[in-house]
């Protein structure tokens, strides 16, 4: 295994469980497990998604491309929580 493929996979899990942290940490709820816990699954599965397309490019990685896998771990994270509030909405 490439371990550059590992620290896409970690940066995109990375921005995900912050996005999460800092939309705890943002509202007056207490904290929920459950909630928490679906963000780290959403941070996963883009850190897998990240690392499987990088996996395809076979060059080398920037510090631009951990940010990248950043921002869109925390992206994928933020836009989760909106589909899934928006489901939980249209279903009540």
């Amino acid at each position: 295994m490439n371990i550059t493929i590992v620290y896409i996979t970690w940066a995109a899990f990375g921005g995900g469980m912050l996005a999460a942290g800092l939309g705890y940490l943002e509202s007056t709820e207490p904290f929920n497990p459950k909630k928490f816990g679906a963000s780290a699954i959403r941070a996963l599965i883009a850190g897998i998604l990240f690392a499987m397309g990088y996996s395809l490019t076979g060059s080398g990685i920037t510090a631009l491309d951990i940010l990248i896998a950043v921002v869109g771990g925390a992206g994928v994270d933020s836009l989760g929580n909106r589909i899934a509030g928006s489901i939980k909405t249209r279903i009540k």
